[in-house]
């Protein structure tokens, strides 16, 4: 197990907001991500939350500007936020696109060379790193996990492919159908290859058609959302699936709101206590 390095601490809300850097077998490199612990985990095991982060994020953006650590101390509930990608690998054209490559990983395992080396993100996220935060913090083994954009798509898709581990998914704006719009064509197709089929093992709404879901899907989009309307994000296509395997979705459309932290920062304290109820 890899040892973990502290980078700062920052107390908040009674409790603390910590980043650490540990050396990461899965992705082959040096890898960072935060922590928030409620004042109650100095005196007992906590719940946890798993935060994923969009395109371009690193673990900071939900940390300083969702403004959940209030409502986290209050509930006794930690936050992990792993990075977007792996970090430092200088692949050839890693860098040349906002939605490819660096702060890009969709959550996949890559399959494609010179990718596959490093971008196991899903690998990362749902065993890797949760060994390590389990071994070094004082977690209960309650979790929940829910997401922005391509962490939405990423939270989805881990709670549909481990029914059982997550008491609770949400998302804000999540990806919902990364098969078939121009950001997922673009990382599917780059990291796992061109043929579609392979796909569908990383696309939310065909897990639910093929595996249906116990859990129900919380969902908030923003209705004037520049990448829903502009069909990147398809909650409908989310909606049609659900409709179809019998899984609870509770899609809210919010008047008004966009894409950005302003929204998740609207309606973080509702997800917080959703996902709390959820793993009690």
């Amino acid at each position: 197990m890899s040892d973990i390095e502290l980078i700062s601490a920052t107390k908040s809300f009674g409790g603390w907001l910590k980043r650490y850097k540990h050396r990461s077998h899965v992705l082959n490199c040096e890898m960072v991500f935060a922590i928030y612990l409620p004042p109650a985990a100095e005196e007992q095991k906590v719940p946890l939350l798993w935060w994923l982060s969009g395109l371009t994020c690193t673990d900071e953006n939900f940390m300083q500007k969702a403004g959940a650590q209030g409502t986290a101390a209050e509930l006794g509930m930690a936050i992990v936020c792993p990075d977007t990608s792996p970090r430092g690998t200088d692949l050839p054209g890693e860098h040349d696109s906002y939605d490819f490559g660096s702060g890009a990983g969709f959550y996949v395992n890559a399959t494609q060379s010179p990718w596959s080396q490093h971008y196991r993100m899903y690998d990362y996220v749902t065993s890797e790193l949760p060994a390590l935060v389990s071994q070094h913090f004082p977690l209960n083994g309650k979790q929940a996990i829910s997401g922005h954009s391509m962490g939405g798509h990423g939270a989805l898709i881990s709670a549909l492919k481990n029914p059982g581990r997550y008491a609770s998914v949400s998302a804000f704006a999540p990806i919902s159908h990364p098969s078939q719009c121009p950001w997922g064509e673009k990382a599917l197709s780059g990291y796992l290859g061109e043929d579609r089929e392979s796909w569908k093992n990383w696309d939310s709404c065909e897990l639910i058609r093929q595996l249906g879901s116990d859990l129900p899907l919380l969902v908030d989009q923003g209705e004037a959302d520049n990448f829903y309307t502009d069909g990147q994000l398809l909650p409908e296509d989310l909606q049609a699936a659900c409709q179809d395997a019998g899984v609870e979705l509770n899609l809210r459309m919010q008047p008004g709101y966009d894409h950005s932290y302003f929204f998740i920062a609207s309606f973080i304290d509702e997800h917080l206590k959703y996902h709390v109820e959820k793993m009690k």
